[in-house]
C-alpha cells in the first residue's frame, strides 16, 4: 500500500508540474501577434515564434515582424534572430525552439507560441518524423526542371502527386516543392502522409488558439497591410536585398514580386497587386491547414474584451 502512495504522488506531482504551451494560430494578417502579446502580458510569460519569415533581421517590413513597440510590450524569442545568409532548418528549429521552451518552463508555469508557419508549429507540438535525405540524382532532376521548364512545373508535378500538401505548401519556395517531391519519389508515400504521422507527445501541455476571420474581411485586412508595408518603406528594404535574391529567405512573398519589377518585367502597381494577390492565396492555404484541426479555440476577428475574458477562461479550465 505505501508503495501504491508514492506511485500516487509521483503522479499527482508529475501533473501538477506539467506545463503549457498556448499556440496561437491563424492565417497571416489575422491578428495573431497581438493577440499573443495580449496573452503575454496577461499571464506574465513570454512569446516564441515559430514563423519562419521573421527569424530573418532584414525583412522585418516584408514579414510584418513585431515592431519595436511590440516587442517592448513582451519578451520575444526567434524574431530577427538570423541573417538571411544563415542556413536554418525546420530540424534546426525545432531543436532550438525546444530547447529554448525548457528553459522558459524553469520559471514560468505558461509560454506562448505564435506564427502562422504550419510545419514550425507542428515541429514544436509534435515533432518531426524521420524523413530521409536528399537524393542527389533526384534533386538534379528536379533542379533541371526548375531551371528549364520554371517553378510552375514544379507546382504541377506536386499536386499530380500529392494535391492535399499542395493545398497547404507555400508554392513560390522552390525547396519546399524540391523536397516534397524528392521524399515522394524516394519513399512512394504521399509527403502529406508522412509528416501527418506524430512522434509522439511532448512534456508539455498544448493549448491551440486561432482567430477566425471571415474570408472577405481577412483579404481587406490582407489588401491593406500590402499597402502599409509600402508605405513603411517595403520597396526600399527589397532593393537593399536585390544581391541576395537567390537566398532562400528572400524567395518568398512579398519579395520576388518587387524583384521583378526591378527586373522592368512588371511595373510596380502590378507588382503590389500580385504581392497582394499571393499573400491572400497564402491565408488560403492556411486556412485550409488549420480548417482541419478538431482543438483550437477561435477568437472573432477584432475580439474584444468579453471575447478575450471568455478565451482566459477557456485556457485556466485546461492547464494542467
Amino acid at each position: 500500500m505505501k508503495s501504491v502512495k508514492i506511485l500516487s504522488d509521483r503522479y499527482n506531482n508529475e501533473r501538477e508540474q506539467m506545463k503549457n504551451l498556448i499556440s496561437v494560430v491563424g492565417p497571416t494578417g489575422s491578428g495573431k501577434t497581438r493577440l499573443a502579446i495580449d496573452l503575454a502580458k496577461y499571464l506574465g510569460t513570454e512569446i516564441v515564434s515559430c514563423d519562419s519569415r521573421q527569424f530573418f533581421r532584414e525583412m522585418k517590413i516584408g514579414t510584418a515582424a513585431p515592431s519595436e513597440q511590440e516587442l517592448a510590450e513582451a519578451v520575444h524569442h526567434f524574431i530577427g534572430n538570423l541573417s538571411i545568409q544563415e542556413y536554418y532548418s525546420i530540424g534546426q528549429y525545432e531543436h532550438d525552439a525546444v530547447q529554448k521552451l525548457q528553459e522558459l518552463f524553469l520559471s514560468q508555469d505558461t509560454v506562448i507560441l505564435v506564427g502562422g508557419s504550419m510545419m514550425y508549429e507542428k515541429a514544436v507540438l509534435e515533432g518531426l518524423n524521420d524523413l530521409p535525405e536528399a537524393n542527389d540524382e533526384n534533386q538534379k532532376k528536379l533542379q533541371a526542371i526548375l531551371e528549364n521548364e520554371g517553378i510552375i512545373k514544379l507546382q504541377e508535378i506536386l499536386k499530380d502527386l500529392d494535391p492535399v500538401y499542395f493545398e497547404v505548401v507555400d508554392i513560390h519556395n522552390h525547396r519546399r516543392l524540391l523536397r516534397a517531391i524528392d521524399v515522394i519519389w524516394q519513399t512512394q508515400t504521399k509527403y502529406s502522409d508522412l509528416i501527418s504521422v506524430s512522434q509522439g507527445s511532448r512534456d508539455f501541455n498544448v493549448i491551440r488558439i486561432g482567430i477566425e476571420a471571415p474570408r472577405e474581411a481577412l483579404y481587406e485586412r490582407i489588401n491593406k497591410r500590402v499597402d502599409i508595408m509600402m508605405e513603411n518603406g517595403l520597396l526600399e528594404e527589397a532593393k537593399g536585398l536585390e544581391d541576395f535574391r537567390h537566398l532562400t529567405a528572400l524567395n518568398t512573398v512579398g519579395y520576388s514580386e518587387l524583384f521583378k519589377y526591378f527586373d522592368g518585367e512588371w511595373d510596380l502597381d502590378f507588382a503590389v497587386s500580385e504581392i497582394k494577390k499571393n499573400s491572400r492565396r497564402y491565408a488560403k492555404r492556411q486556412l485550409t491547414w488549420y480548417r482541419k484541426a478538431d482543438d483550437i479555440y477561435y477568437l472573432p476577428l477584432g475580439y474584444g474584451p468579453n471575447d478575450f475574458e471568455s478565451l482566459i477562461l477557456h485556457i485556466k479550465s485546461l492547464m494542467k
